[in-house]
């Protein structure tokens, strides 16, 4: 069994618009699908995926409604889990993850670069308790983006930080940073935060990997790829060059995220 812990699917009205944008700004990266939910689930099957976590980001505050709407749709396909998420300036923010949590919907996406807010921010904090009031898990995009230029807003250090509001699940995405190998090993590796391996195929060294692998353990890692942006048969290649054991990688292919997710 293999379940992807992190991708992105859109709207069919906005996919062709949304994919076009992002693929710009993160300088030309080539999509893995059409950003469609359709899309997801054909390459999905190619490269032997069961569930497929799909992510979405409410970019401004008007978006929460329709973000949160498409992702309770989505849910209802067996083959799909997906998260919603709230923007932090919107005033009905903490309403809106009520919604989330009567949707049905198990956790939300939060990226700082997109939604303009550093991790750590004291007016984060209402609304990471409101999350773990609520249960539900949060992803954040961490550490470096293609899109954007420095300070980014969820570096490693950030983050430790921020994780004394939370009493629900955390994943740092990107395995805990994307390009802060040594920073996540300082700051976050054995802290209570769970680490996704998507878009770590060709970016994160194999060196760094593996000794992030034992310092926080095959126990705190999920399987993720980031399509359309990356393709998990990538992902699984840097995965099968570290040395884990084959029960350590079913728990990072499947059964760490069968055990969060409640399946």
């Amino acid at each position: 069994m293999l379940i992807d812990f992190h991708t992105h699917a859109f709207p069919e009205k906005i996919s062709e618009r949304a994919i076009m944008n992002l693929s710009f700004a993160s300088g030309g990266l080539i999509p893995q699908h059409n950003g469609t939910v359709d899309g997801l689930r054909t390459e999905m099957a190619k490269d032997g995926v069961d569930i497929s976590v799909v992510l979405g980001i409410a970019t401004n505050p008007a978006q929460q409604t329709n973000v949160n709407n498409f992702a309770a749709e989505t849910d209802k396909d067996e083959r799909f889990v997906a998260f919603g998420s709230v923007h932090p300036d919107a005033l009905d923010a903490l309403d809106e993850l009520e919604r989330i949590k009567a949707l049905g919907l198990k956790g939300v996406k939060l990226h700082p670069e997109y939604q303009s807010f550093f991790v750590d921010e004291e007016r984060m904090k209402p609304i990471y308790k409101k999350i773990s009031e609520l249960g539900l898990i949060t992803v954040f995009h961490a550490g470096h983006d293609y899109g954007y230029n420095e300070p980014f807003r969820c570096m490693p250090d950030a983050l430790e930080r921020a994780l004394k509001w939370f009493d629900s699940p955390v994943v740092a995405a990107h395995w805990g940073g994307a390009g802060c190998g040594k920073e996540v090993i300082k700051h976050l590796c054995g802290r209570d935060v769970w680490f996704d391996t998507s878009f770590g195929y060709g970016n994160m060294p194999k060196s760094f990997a593996q000794e992030i692998m034992d310092k926080h353990t095959p126990d705190r890692f999920l399987f993720g790829s980031d399509m359309p942006w990356h393709r998990p048969n990538w992902e699984k290649r840097l995965i099968e060059t570290l040395d884990i054991s084959n029960s350590d990688k079913e728990k990072i292919y499947f059964k760490n995220a069968v055990k969060l997710l409640g399946l």
